[in-house]
Order: C-alpha cells, then sequence, then structure tokens
C-alpha cells in the first residue's frame, strides 16, 4: 500500500511537473529533462510511468479534462436552466484560466496538438456536443430567440468561451479573463435572448464572473 501510493505521488509530481513545462514552453518545445527539473523526480521514475513526451501530454489532456469536468458536474444538472449552465461553465473555465495549471495545460495542449485526443473521445467534440445540448434545452425553455439555430448558438458559445481564454493566455491577460468573459456575455446576450430576458441574464452573468477570479 505505500509502495503504491508512493507511485501514485510520483505520477502526480510529474504531470504537475509536465502541465508546469508545457505551459511555459508549450508542446514543441518542452523536454523530458526539462519535465524531470520541474517534477524533481529521476528519469528512470519518469519513465516507469511514462515511455515519451507524447505519452505524458496524454495523461495531462486525461487529468485536465477530467478536472474540468467535475467542476462543471453542478452546472451540468438538469435542474439548472440551461442557459444558467451555459454561464456557469464560462465561469469555470475563469476560475480554471487562473488558479488550475493542469486544466490550462489541457487547454494549450488541445490547441498546440490539433486533433489529438487522449485516451478517449476528443475533448472539443465533447464539449461542442455539451454546448448544443444545453443550447437546444435553452431554446425549449424560452431562454432563445425564437427562430435562431440552437447548434449555431452553441458552436459561437464554445467558440467565444474558448477564444476569450486563448487570447487571455496568449497576450498574459489571464488577470482581466473575469472581465473579458462578462464583456462577452454582455455583447452576446441581447442578440440570443428575448428582450424581456436580457437583463436577467445579463446579472446573473455578472454575478457569477464577479465571483471567479
Amino acid at each position: 500500500m505505500v509502495r503504491q501510493e508512493r507511485a501514485e505521488a510520483t505520477r502526480d509530481s510529474v504531470l504537475r511537473g509536465a502541465a508546469g513545462v508545457f505551459l511555459r514552453l508549450g508542446y514543441a518545445n518542452a523536454s523530458l529533462s526539462e519535465i524531470i527539473a520541474e517534477s524533481q523526480v529521476t528519469k528512470g521514475a519518469l519513465y516507469f510511468h511514462f515511455g515519451s513526451k507524447e505519452e505524458l501530454a496524454r495523461a495531462v489532456i486525461d487529468e485536465g479534462s477530467a478536472r474540468f469536468d467535475v467542476k462543471c458536474e453542478l452546472w451540468l444538472d438538469r435542474r439548472t436552466p440551461a442557459l444558467e449552465a451555459l454561464i456557469g461553465i464560462s465561469s469555470v473555465i475563469v476560475d480554471v484560466g487562473a488558479h488550475d495549471d493542469l486544466v490550462r495545460a489541457t487547454f494549450r495542449l488541445l490547441v498546440e496538438i490539433g486533433d489529438y485526443k487522449g485516451s478517449g473521445p476528443a475533448t472539443l467534440d465533447v464539449w461542442f456536443d455539451i454546448y448544443r445540448e444545453l443550447a437546444s434545452r435553452a431554446a425549449e425553455e424560452g431562454d432563445l430567440r425564437s427562430g435562431v439555430d440552437s447548434a449555431d448558438i452553441a458552436r459561437l458559445l464554445l467558440q467565444v468561451a474558448a477564444g476569450v481564454r486563448l487570447l487571455a493566455a496568449g497576450t498574459k491577460t489571464v488577470r482581466e479573463l473575469s472581465e473579458s468573459m462578462k464583456s462577452s456575455w454582455n455583447l452576446i446576450l441581447p442578440v440570443v435572448v428575448p428582450d424581456s430576458k436580457v437583463e436577467y441574464f445579463r446579472q446573473f452573468a455578472d454575478r457569477r464572473l464577479a465571483s471567479e477570479h
């Protein structure tokens, strides 16, 4: 049991070290020697768990995706109005964008590696399906303007959420991520939400995103 716990702790150290290096240098420029130094483990310990940089990147994607999913679970409860859920997920993106290096590294790797899937379905495909289901339900709940295509709205909202986060990371303005996400919602809501509900959802977005720093 002690040996297993030690192995799990070593693996966790490698993942965290790799996340830090991938964040700082990107996938192409990251080397296993730098990851070993960052993780403070031996070369043998790293290779015991991971056979290559690609395998390690896949593990970071898997772990980061799982951590992000856990943080979003509250918002995926079907008792939560779907448009509120979409706003809530954007607040999770802001939170992890500031505080969770494993998830931040996952976001970067998904962009840099392209269609690399980790060990499961492509993460962005999974999230497009989630956004599409939420947008469809928001339309059924009367929170989208009549006549709008919920699939188009889903794609727009996912593109905006991902783009705001990517721009903040690329321009080193992560501290402004909350305000950027809030501004995006303030611009989008009048376009997609019935006039009578715009103010409610703007206030909801302001509250959710104000609490994420």
